[in-house]
């Protein structure tokens, strides 16, 4: 399985508390003419910690049946206890994804060693191509390069989102070993890159699908000064869509450009002012909210 380029976590539409599938059409329908490689549903941004299991299925169908396979489905099925991990993965297999991304357990705090029986676990339990998740200002624990590096060995285990925030850690890991590495971090993305990384698992690509794929797609033909270009050119949006909580700002921003309704479950809460101002501001620097298209 290829993972490379831009591979958008999208949101989860919401309307009246219910999944709201038009407007999830719409969105997949604008990745993927935008260059989007891949598609998340059920990430933390698709706010997968407050859907039903119910909902995961039909969220992930939804994805299937409105991609239509032009491009992959990989769907977020992690969780802090392992059996939930394994019934979720497989699940997801069953359901029609095409691989799994899998966020470090959460408020358990497991050890190095718990981390990696837990992915192993996983991964022996489910043969569907797996991606770790390192994020550790969500869940308080990070995976050691050493223990991303054990974990490579498993067939199943084909690359990791690495969103720890750290050079050093990219660096460190790929002097291990060659498992591929995504960024999670919108604004360390051509960093990474540089160091290595294949692409990007990103929330920026909800609001300017185009401009991320062509950013990668820059570095792909080694065209580094148009990549920096469009690095500098939506630094400031990717800056106001972490202003907030992540999803409450990109959620806030495709409604501002008439995709979603502004829906969002508690515990978040809807955007601030002075929040909505900031981004607003970078939508209509970036020509977003008057449907002229932003240029490199």
């Amino acid at each position: 399985m290829n993972l490379s380029g831009s591979m958008c976590a999208l949101v989860t539409p919401f309307r009246h508390g219910k999944i709201d599938a038009e407007a999830l059409e719409r969105l997949i329908e604008f990745q993927i003419e935008n260059g989007t490689s891949a598609l998340i549903p059920c990430g933390t941004t698709g706010e997968s910690a407050t859907l039903s299991h119910e909902e995961h299925r039909e969220v992930i169908g939804l994805f299937i049946r409105f991609a239509r396979g032009r491009v992959p489905i990989i769907a977020g099925s992690g969780s802090n206890s392992t059996s939930e991990a394994i019934w979720l993965t497989q699940a997801a297999k069953e359901w029609g994804a095409d691989a799994a991304l899998l966020i470090t357990p959460y408020y358990n705090k497991p050890t190095q060693e718990g981390l990696y029986a837990h992915y192993r676990a996983v991964a022996d339990a489910v043969a569907i191509p797996q991606i770790l998740y390192n994020v550790p200002s969500r869940t308080a624990v990070s995976i050691s390069p050493e223990t991303a590096a054990r974990l490579a060995e498993h067939p199943n285990i084909v690359a990791i989102k690495e969103a720890s925030g750290s050079m050093d850690y990219v660096s460190r890991l790929r002097s291990l070993c060659d498992l591929t590495i995504l960024s999670g971090n919108d604004n360390l993305t051509l960093p990474l890159m540089a160091l290595g990384a294949r692409g990007a698992i990103s929330v920026l690509a909800n609001v300017v699908p185009r401009l991320c794929a062509d950013m990668m797609a820059a570095v792909e033909r080694n065209d580094w000064e148009t990549a920096r270009a469009i690095h500098y050119k939506t630094f400031g949006l990717t800056e106001a869509l972490f202003c907030e909580t992540n999803p409450i700002p990109v959620k806030a921003a495709l409604h501002m450009m008439g995709l979603i309704s502004p829906e969002i479950r508690l515990p978040l809460t809807p955007i601030s002012e002075a929040g909505a101002a900031r981004l607003r501001r970078e939508l209509v620097r970036l020509g977003l909210l008057t449907g002229q298209p932003a240029e490199v």
